[in-house]
């Protein structure tokens, strides 16, 4: 993301890895940030272990017994159990099918100030306590499952924002998630009310900690994904997209200086936007939105939106990337890509040579950097089609 204060020469360093193991044995996560390296990529894999149960009950094929007196014949009740709905289930199942891959270069910038977190299971909890369950009262909906957490940061002016972000956000929401207990909230708006708090919070700690400079910032867009849905929690021009069946869907909405909305909030609050080399705030700042940048209060504020999309069996994967990437794609090139790849691997079974998601990622900052993206180019891909769903179309 530019700051952007004069352009930045063109170098090959590499880009900084850490790993991060929680102490708690539900979560790992994996944290990528800043300064010297030239590129970084990992990948996972969220598997359930199979298992089966049956009961003690007579085969009904064993015996038939007459039926009672009021009770619809067996044809009857054939045919009206053909025409009944299926039943239904969380799409997602318990949440344990989930492989994902990211990668994060410096590109062409002189300094990395991405940094990506990946973050399995960061919370536990049924799916119908998370909100939003697609199967209310089914056996999966009461079940204990992993909720997974996925964030891209892309820092400006340094990268101590954007790193401080990825080691600390998705703690905060989890914190934040608990503490939000108001009788009477309906599920999207306590998610609502957890992603104001967090990252008001987590832009506070900058200031409190005294951990980067007043002019030092960064977009956060992050993905809560449970076994129904995905929620999405915006600030900047970082983007996620979801790719399902053949549409590619923005779930985030950029914050650009020139938006309308964005405009009309920065010009009552006495700020301007100046074009200087694109829409700027005071000339300075290619977003509107971001975690720190001080010095820009209040026309620059770390007010996230959020979105709510029910998962479906028809998705294939979440993309989540700073503008490095989307500066030079679109999101139809993006989806379009991701979905050649994911359903060739698929067919011809490479998932054990490199999970699907990882070869996305790659593919896709590869593309980015041959396309001359001038930006340092972050990408998470999270495939969201179930290992046993993928074997079946196999």
């Amino acid at each position: 993301m530019e700051t952007d204060y004069h352009l930045q020469e063109q170098d090959n360093h590499r880009v900084d890895s850490v790993l991060e193991l929680p102490s708690s044995s539900s979560a790992a996560s994996s944290i990528l940030g800043s300064d010297d390296v030239r590129s970084s990529s990992s990948s996972g894999d969220i598997s359930a272990t199979s298992s089966s149960s049956s009961s003690g009950d007579i085969p009904a094929t064993l015996v038939a017994p007459l039926p009672l007196v009021g009770t619809p014949a067996p044809d009857l009740m054939a045919a009206e159990e053909a025409t009944a709905p299926p039943r239904q289930k969380c799409v997602g199942r318990k949440n344990k099918g989930v492989t994902w891959g990211f990668s994060s270069v410096i590109g062409r910038r002189r300094e990395m100030e991405d940094a990506v977190a990946v973050v399995p299971g960061f919370m536990t909890r049924t799916c119908d306590h998370v909100g939003g369950c697609a199967g209310p009262g089914s056996q999966t909906s009461g079940e204990i499952s992993p909720v997974h957490f996925f964030g891209v940061y892309d820092g400006h002016g340094g990268s101590q924002v954007a790193n401080f972000c990825a080691e600390r956000m998705h703690k905060v929401i989890a914190e934040e998630w608990d503490r939000e207990t108001v009788d009477g909230f309906e599920w999207r708006q306590r998610w609502e009310a957890t992603f104001s708090s967090s990252f008001e919070r987590a832009d506070n700690e900058v200031v409190t900690e005294a951990l980067a400079p007043e002019m030092v910032g960064s977009t956060a867009v992050v993905v809560v994904l449970s076994g129904c849905q995905i929620i999405t929690s915006n600030c900047g021009d970082s983007r996620v997209v979801l790719c399902r069946g053949t549409e590619t869907i923005p779930l985030t909405v950029d914050q650009k200086p020139d938006r309308e909305d964005e405009l009309m909030r920065i010009e009552s609050a006495g700020g301007k936007v100046i074009n200087w080399n694109g829409a700027r705030v005071l000339g300075v700042l290619a977003m509107s939105r971001a975690i720190g940048d001080r010095f820009l209060r209040p026309w620059v504020v770390p007010v996230p939106e959020i979105s709510f999309t029910t998962r479906s069996d028809e998705d294939e994967c979440l993309i989540l990337a700073s503008d490095g990437l989307w500066d030079v794609m679109s999101n139809e090139d993006v989806g379009e890509v991701a979905r050649r790849l994911l359903r060739r691997r698929r067919r011809c079974m490479m998932d054990d040579e490199i999970p699907a998601a990882q070869a996305v990622a790659d593919s896709l900052t590869e593309i980015a950097f041959g396309r001359n993206s001038s930006d340092n180019i972050s990408v998470i891909v999270v495939d969201l089609k179930l290992k046993r769903k993928r074997q079946q179309r196999q």
